[in-house]
């Protein structure tokens, strides 16, 4: 067994809690009602992704050699 890495994206909801998705695993996508809540989610969402994939015998997505960038653009609405 080894230990794989996901990015997570958090984003606040307007009527409450946080929606998580997980960009490397297409469709992986959870809710938490807290911070914590959704990490938490997130983690068992992430789990549950990479049994079902083994199941499969699908191959398991890694962010081995990803290159994360954040830029500023400026927008004129």
């Amino acid at each position: 067994m080894r230990n794989l890495n996901y990015r997570i994206l958090l984003r606040k909801e307007p009527e409450g809690g946080y929606t998580v998705t997980v960009p490397t695993l297409p469709g992986c996508v959870t809710f938490g009602e807290t911070v914590d809540e959704a990490i938490a989610m997130a983690r068992e969402a992430i789990e549950l992704y990479i049994e079902h994939l083994q199941e499969k015998g699908e191959e398991i997505p890694t962010e081995e050699g990803l290159l994360e960038y954040t830029l500023t653009v400026e927008a004129h609405a």
